[in-house]
């Protein structure tokens, strides 16, 4: 189903040959949006883009590489003559937990947090010059909780809540809105890869600790995206909106009454 939530506009999405980012920018695009899939990995990028259709293009890039980040910027400007919506959710879940070494911390944080920041310097000016935009990035239920075995995932995606707020501080007066959404458990690539495609017993893990009693579709997730990324959404900034189908809400008791099993 199609809209013009987003007609007119354009779209940078990092890691758009992932599962979830396919979904991504397929919804963008939907919506009414020309979207630039960056992808570091040239196969699943140029498949992704090809998925989407004639509104979509592909770059080949790392982002942790300020040169590739500059080109680019140069190769949106030159297709479409503006930016006008970022979503930063190229990720690495590289984490060890307590045995994680330096290097993994180092390729994390700068895949997950560094280079979300020298995105959104990059599309700055540009988002200034033609009067503003939107920048939206991908955070985790993992940022506000403890999770047993893992470190630097959870210690990113919490910093990248706190870059959010300093973006959307300092990028205000350009009105440029920065939000960012925090999915629960989501049908993705490593939900796939882990349980070897079985949907069904991802569902069945996830019902304990989310209202919805299922892990959530990429583009459900994607839909909450689309309107940040939209006009729709113009007192929004500055925000962390939980997609995660219950999971923050519920708390350490689950969805399981505590309190009878005193007077079992």
């Amino acid at each position: 189903m199609s809209s013009e939530l987003l007609k007119g506009k354009t779209a940078i999405v990092t890691g758009g040959g992932t599962l979830f980012g396919t979904a991504v920018a397929k919804t963008l695009i939907a919506d009414g949006a020309k979207v630039m899939i960056v992808e570091i990995n040239s196969e699943s990028g140029a498949a992704a883009a090809k998925a989407c259709g004639p509104d979509a293009i592909f770059f080949h890039g790392d982002i942790t590489d300020d040169a590739a980040i500059s080109t680019m910027i140069e190769a949106a400007m030159s297709a479409w003559g503006r930016i006008d919506i970022l979503v930063n959710l190229a990720c690495s879940y590289d984490d060890a937990g307590a045995d994680s070494t330096r290097a993994q911390w180092t390729n994390t944080l700068n895949v997950n947090i560094s280079s979300a920041a020298m995105l959104g310097a990059a599309v700055r000016p540009h988002m200034k010059k033609q009067g503003g935009g939107s920048i939206i990035n991908l955070t985790s239920i993992s940022s506000s909780v403890a999770q047993t075995g893992r470190w630097i995932y959870p210690v990113s995606k919490a910093a990248l809540v706190q870059l959010t707020r300093n973006m959307a501080m300092d990028y205000a007066g350009d009105k440029i809105r920065v939000n960012s959404v925090s999915p629960g458990w989501t049908w993705s690539a490593i939900m796939d890869m882990l349980s070897k495609g079985d949907r069904k017993k991802t569902d069945r893990v996830a019902a304990p600790f989310h209202l919805t009693g299922r892990v959530g579709d990429p583009e459900e997730v994607a839909n909450v995206i689309s309107f940040l990324a939209s006009d729709k959404a113009s007192v929004v900034t500055g925000a962390d909106w939980a997609a995660d189908g219950g999971y923050s809400a519920m708390g350490p008791e689950q969805a399981t009454p505590a309190i009878p099993l005193l007077e079992a």
